[in-house]
Parts: structure tokens; C-alpha cells; sequence
């Protein structure tokens, strides 16, 4: 990735992350979050990561900001205007911030400065091979299938917390829809 993208799309994000906790309309604060989100995505496709970086602008940047904003849009926000900011959130949130920077100074400083080490394709191929020989011949031919390992560590390795989750997010919409209609009638 260039540098100027790099740069473009990590201002992005932090600008977008600013003002998602600084604008006081929710509106305009989800929106932020979408550009935010978009900036993620730029970086992760920056760093070859072309998979986790569309499903960030597919299900973050669409599904769960339309999700948020139809929250938003539910809720009373003449109550949430007419609050006023207290002391006591705002300084535990700033220590969270400095608590946070301090264990990633932290983190950066005890972690050693070496490069990456380019992937061995041909050992992930060997590995494949009886067990999903599609996967085998795209790593044999120079190509990662992002896709496809992803959906074969996902549905063979963690197929029942899966499940689990897809089963929890229904009921958890399901329980929105209840919730929000007997609050209109």
C-alpha cells in the first residue's frame, strides 16, 4: 500500500472514531462510524487482507450500521438532548484511554522489530491436499484463497459456536422487534 493511502485511510478512521464520541447528534455520530469502518476496511485491504476488509464494509459499514440507525431511530431523542454531560463518565473514559495507551506503549516497546516471514504456500498445500483438494490446488498454484480457508476453519473446526451465535442473534432480533412494537402500541 502506498503511503499516502495508508495515511488517508488511518486519518479516516481516527477522525471518524473522533467524531463518533464528540458530535452529540446520534445520527451523524452512526454516519461517523460508517466513515470510521471505512477506514478500517482500507487499511485491511492495504495489508492483503481482501476478505476481512469486504466483510467490514458488507456487515459492519452496512448491516449493523442500518441496524444502529434503526435503533437510533426508535429511540426518544428529544430525553437524550436535554441530558447534560457529567464529570464522573467523562474522566473514567479518559482513564480507560490512558490505561489503554499505557499497555500498548507497553506492549510495542517488549515486542522485537523483525519482518514478517512470507508465507510457505506449498506447506499449506501439502497440508490440504486430502482434505480439500480445491484449497490444495489454488495454494499450489501461488494464489491464497482467503475465502475459502476462512469458511473451511469456520465450518469444520468451530461449526457448533456457530451455530450457537447464528441461534443467539435471531432470538437477540427477535427480541428487538418484540420489545420495539410494544413500546408503539
Amino acid at each position: 500500500m502506498p503511503l499516502a493511502l495508508f495515511w488517508f485511510f488511518a486519518v479516516l478512521m481516527l477522525v471518524g472514531g473522533l467524531a463518533v464520541i464528540s458530535l452529540r447528534n446520534p445520527v451523524a455520530a452512526a454516519l461517523s462510524m460508517v466513515a470510521s469502518f471505512v477506514g478500517l476496511a482500507g487499511l485491511f485491504i492495504g495489508l492483503n487482507a481482501y476478505f476481512v476488509g469486504i466483510i467490514q464494509i458488507l456487515v459492519y459499514a452496512g448491516a449493523i450500521m442500518v441496524l444502529f440507525l434503526f435503533i437510533i431511530m426508535l429511540l426518544d431523542l428529544k430525553t437524550e438532548e436535554k441530558r447534560t454531560p457529567k464529570v464522573v463518565p467523562i474522566v473514567g473514559g479518559l482513564g480507560i484511554v490512558l490505561a489503554f495507551t499505557i499497555q500498548l506503549l507497553g506492549v510495542l516497546g517488549n515486542t522485537p522489530d523483525t519482518k514478517s516471514q512470507p508465507l510457505d504456500l506449498a506447506a499449506g498445500a501439502a497440508e490440504y491436499t486430502e482434505r480439500s483438494p480445491g484449497i490444495a490446488a489454488k495454494l499450489e498454484a501461488g494464489s491464497l484463497p482467503d475465502v475459502n480457508l476462512v469458511g473451511d476453519v469456520i465450518f469444520t473446526g468451530y461449526n457448533l459456536p456457530l451455530q450457537i451465535v447464528g441461534v443467539l442473534l435471531l432470538v437477540a432480533t427477535v427480541g428487538v422487534v418484540v420489545l420495539s412494537s410494544r413500546q408503539t402500541t
